[in-house]
């Protein structure tokens, strides 16, 4: 069984002396986010990760949840209720919702960290309160005064816990397609009808009403992605007083049977005429379900980091202690009968690799966290608006990359174990099958490649990419005499102009050719992933070498850098020879020569 520590130096690393967060948080109003309450949190959040869910990761893993079909009721394994009493206790629920609401009122970006050790502590148990922060932000920003009273009060307090009702059998990413109809009732409530799928934590025995915000349809709904309008549909009915009362009329038909995270309840929900309240105005859910989606975008690219960081672990210490030949250069322990693999070339090459994407991913996923703080709390309009431009880009590629690297790490990570990687015992098979959903739910890769390359940069006219196109070119202006990044910045200066160049060119094809977009997508993604890594890297060599850490953290990062450098950026190369290509090759062959 792998066990966990949380990353608490690398967190620290990360906000205090990469990121420089409590002047940033100082700036943003979050007078209460001192350095010490950060240390604090983060040192409790790893205590609660470490000793209360990594313990029950396996038996997650191995007993799952559990549904009544005579009672439609379903128990989530043992250990866990117990592990989210503790965390709702703990406050934990309410660590950044607003004071308004019972919130601590904290910052996103510290929240982020304490979700990357709840992810790596238990990826499955994670789930459970995950989605209820979205929950909270769509009712915050859209739902009437009474729905912000009744449903965000205990939601925040961990009592009622959220979902986001989206995916129907024959309706994924389409949403336009969703046949789920809404009828409205003399009270001013609405009858909900339909069948949703894949609902994460639909139904479970942790809290004492689960809170659904269901996608439907009412009767005059014009067709398409238009006419979809958003509903607060509670597990238990909920009066606008706030009193609960009679079970609503909706169940879970059904859990899906899933390749991992059998620890969370993946379910089938049916509703059948169930009350529901409308979440703002008719036939503009989809502008209410988007707060919840990029939160929860945000937030799997998150759990991809944290299943990193555990696959990197595990492969670390079992390369430290496995003896296994010897080493290249000759013995290096003459008094064992052979080496530890780490002295293998190729085992470094996998740890590596482990390390740089899943440090540089942390840089990454904190940055887009202080944008979204910033974006919500910056003093004047302009710097909201500009913070808001910089989130909204970032979303797609932390979400994308970081999940996506996640699945190579747990390759990367079984490998290093050998033929022991792939028995259950060690743990590692667990978190390969556990990490492969995230390239999926919330939006699998190809539709963030697209929203990337679509919406976020060719609607907007590349706003959000001119904004950290600036970034890097500042970042090269201020250290053009430092010795700690004077061999990264003409790589990074050179990718960043090249990043521009492909745009551009991207853009200017697809101004004749729509499916230009579509056949660059996956390539700009991670070049463009790559490409932030990059500069991500040089900040941290810059700030490791001004930093008061330890001379051996120092050159670790250092020497992570110079790995990244040489062995992982150069796969841009491809992606921009992937960039360049254009559509023809993909789209020449016909339907019908694809086989039989």
């Amino acid at each position: 069984m792998s066990s966990y520590k949380a990353p608490v130096s690398d967190l620290r690393f990360a906000l205090h002396d990469v990121l420089k967060v409590e002047s940033l948080f100082a700036s943003l109003g979050f007078a209460d986010a001192t350095a010490d309450v950060v240390d604090a949190v983060l040192e409790e959040a790893a205590r609660f990760s470490g000793t209360v869910l990594s313990p029950l990761n396996s038996v997650g893993d191995e007993v799952g949840c559990v549904l009544d079909k005579a009672t439609n009721e379903v128990t989530t394994a043992p250990g866990f209720r117990q592990a989210y009493e503790q965390f709702v206790e703990g406050g934990w629920t309410g660590l950044t919702s607003a004071p308004e609401f019972g919130g601590q009122g904290m910052p996103e970006t510290l929240g982020m960290a304490v979700s990357e050790m709840l992810s790596g502590g238990n990826l499955a148990w994670s789930l459970f309160p995950l989605l209820s922060h979205g929950a909270v932000e769509a009712l915050k920003h859209y739902g009437q005064d009474w729905q912000k009273e009744v449903f965000l009060k205990p939601l925040v307090e961990g009592r009622w816990t959220g979902t986001m009702c989206l995916t129907e059998p024959h309706a994924g990413t389409d949403l336009g397609l969703i046949k789920t109809r809404a009828e409205a009732n003399d009270d001013g409530s609405y009858s909900i009808t339909g069948t949703k799928i894949f609902i994460t934590a639909g139904e479970h025995d942790l809290a004492e009403n689960i809170v659904h915000l269901v996608l439907a349809k009412l009767p005059d709904a014009p067709p398409g992605p238009k006419g979809i309008s958003l509903f607060v549909t509670p597990k238990f009915k909920v009066g606008q007083d706030g009193t609960m009362g009679e079970r609503n009329a909706l169940a879970c038909g059904a859990l899906e049977h899933k390749m991992g995270i059998h620890g969370s309840s993946t379910c089938v929900m049916n509703f059948d005429g169930a009350q529901g309240y409308l979440v703002g105005q008719p036939h503009k859910g989809l502008q209410a379900m988007f707060v919840m989606m990029n939160s929860a975008r945000l937030g799997v690219g998150i759990q991809g980091l944290s299943q990193s960081e555990r696959a990197y672990q595990g492969a670390l210490a079992y390369a430290r202690e496995r003896l296994q030949s010897r080493s290249p250069k000759g013995a290096a322990l003459p008094d064992k009968p052979a080496d530890p693999i780490i002295m293998q070339p190729d085992v470094r090459r996998m740890l590596l690799t482990i390390k740089s994407l899943t440090e540089g991913a942390r840089l990454l996923a904190a940055h887009a966290y202080t944008q979204l703080d910033a974006a919500q709390h910056a003093a004047d309009a302009e710097a909201r608006a500009k913070a808001e431009t910089l989130v909204s880009f970032l979303t797609p590629i932390t979400k994308a990359c970081l999940t996506e690297w996640s699945i190579e790490a747990t390759y990367n990570g079984m490998q290093c174990f050998g033929g022991h990687g792939y028995i259950r015992e060690h743990g590692m098979e667990q978190l390969a099958r556990d990490a492969r959903i995230l390239t999926l739910y919330e939006g699998t890769t190809g539709i963030q490649a697209l929203d990337l390359i679509g919406r976020k940069t060719a609607m907007s006219q590349g706003a959000g990419l001119k904004l950290f196109l600036a970034e890097i070119e500042q970042f090269i202006g201020e250290n053009t005499s430092n010795p700690a990044v004077a061999e990264f910045l003409p790589v990074l200066g050179a990718k960043a102009k090249e990043w521009g160049k492909l745009t551009m060119d991207v853009l200017q094809r697809a101004a004749a050719n729509p499916e230009e977009l579509g056949a660059a997508s996956h390539d700009y993604l991670f070049y463009s992933g790559y490409v932030v890594l990059a500069y991500w890297w040089a900040r941290s060599a810059a700030a490791a070498a001004a930093s008061s850490q330890a001379e051996s953290f120092k050159q670790a990062k250092l020497e992570t850098a110079r790995f990244y450098y040489a062995r992982i950026l150069p796969r841009t190369l491809a992606h921009a020879a992937g960039i360049a290509a254009g559509a023809e090759s993909l789209m020449a062959m016909d339907n019908t020569r694809f086989g039989e």
